[in-house]
C-alpha cells in the first residue's frame, strides 16, 4: 500500500488489517472516567468564577460582599468616633491571621502603639495571638526615620516604611489609621491631587489596604477631596439613635468594585471577641 493511501485509510479509520490480541491488549489504555459536567456548565463555571478575596470574618457581613473583599482593593473605612472603625479593621487583620495565614501592618498615625495594644486587648483581641503574622507600628517609629533624611518629606518617609515592610514581610493586608492625621503630616499642597496620587501608590503594593477615615455625626459625604471616588471600596460605620436610651452601631458597604454587595445598613454588635452583623429591625 502506497504511503498516501496507508494514511487515507488510517484517517478513514478503514484499514484492513486488524491487530492481533497481544498487540490489542499492549496498546489498551486505562479507562478513563468521564465527565458527568456538560461543557457549557464547565464553561460557565470558568465565567463566574469569583476573584481571590479578603473575608472580614465579621459573621453575615462576607455574604453581603459576595464572599468578601475583592483582593488588591483599596477601601475607606469611614464614620465617626466611637464606631470601631480602628477595632474593627484590626479585627480583620487578626482573624485572617489566625485563619488563613495572611500578614498584615496596621500603621496608627493618631495612637501610640502601646495604648492600641492596651485596648486590643481590653476587647479580647491580643496581638500577641498574631505576632509572627500582624505588625502594630506608630507615629514614632515614622518620625525616627526622618532623622538624618532632611531632604525627604514626611510622605517620602511613609512610602519608604511601607514599602520596605512590603520588602522584608510581603504583608497581604495594610491598614492606615488615619487618612486626615495623614494629610496634615504629608502637608498636602493640592490634596485632590495628593490623594489620588497616594492611593494609586497604594493599589501598586499588591496589597488590600485600609484606609480609616472620620466622619461628623450626621455628615453625609465620604471624603473630603474626592477620595470617596478614587477608592476601590467604601465601608461606612454609623451611630444610630433609635430612641431616647439606645443607640445602635450599624454599618454598610457603599460601593466595592468587583463585589454584587448590599447596599443595606446591617447593625454591627461586638460580642466576645467576635464581631457580627444582623438585619435592622424597623424602627
Amino acid at each position: 500500500m502506497r504511503g498516501a493511501d496507508k494514511l487515507l485509510t488510517l484517517v478513514r479509520g478503514t484499514s484492513d488489517k486488524k491487530p492481533n490480541e497481544k498487540q490489542t491488549a499492549e496498546k489498551k489504555e486505562p479507562e478513563k472516567k468521564e465527565s458527568t459536567k456538560k461543557p457549557q456548565d464547565e464553561i460557565k463555571e470558568l465565567i463566574e468564577s469569583p476573584e481571590p478575596r479578603i473575608k472580614t470574618y465579621i459573621q453575615g457581613f462576607d455574604e453581603k460582599l459576595s464572599g468578601g473583599i475583592p483582593e488588591g482593593s483599596v477601601v475607606l473605612v469611614a464614620g465617626e468616633p466611637g464606631t470601631l472603625k480602628s477595632t474593627a479593621i484590626f479585627y480583620i487583620m487578626y482573624m485572617n491571621a489566625m485563619k488563613e495565614s495572611k500578614s498584615g501592618v496596621f500603621i496608627s498615625l493618631e495612637q501610640g502603639r502601646d495604648s492600641l495594644v492596651r485596648h486590643l486587648r481590653g476587647m479580647g483581641l491580643d496581638p500577641r495571638d498574631v505576632e509572627d503574622k500582624v505588625s502594630i507600628v506608630d507615629l514614632s517609629v515614622i518620625r525616627k526615620n526622618l532623622e538624618g533624611m532632611a531632604n525627604r518629606t514626611w510622605l517620602d518617609i511613609f512610602k519608604m516604611y511601607a514599602q520596605n515592610m512590603k520588602g522584608a514581610l510581603n504583608y497581604d493586608l495594610l491598614a492606615i489609621d488615619s487618612l486626615p492625621v495623614l494629610e496634615v503630616m504629608a502637608r498636602f499642597q493640592s490634596p485632590r491631587e495628593d490623594i489620588f496620587q497616594l492611593f494609586e501608590w497604594l493599589k501598586e503594593l499588591n496589597s488590600t489596604t485600609f484606609i480609616i477615615s472620620e466622619m461628623s455625626s450626621g455628615e453625609t459625604q465620604y471624603g473630603k477631596h474626592g477620595e470617596e471616588f478614587i477608592a476601590d471600596g467604601i465601608l461606612h460605620v454609623k451611630m444610630e439613635c433609635v430612641d431616647d436610651a439606645n443607640i445602635q452601631r450599624r454599618i454598610r458597604c457603599v460601593k466595592m468594585r468587583g463585589a454584587n454587595h448590599s447596599p443595606n445598613y446591617y447593625l454591627l454588635m461586638f460580642q466576645n471577641g467576635t464581631f457580627q452583623v444582623t438585619r435592622v429591625i424597623a424602627e
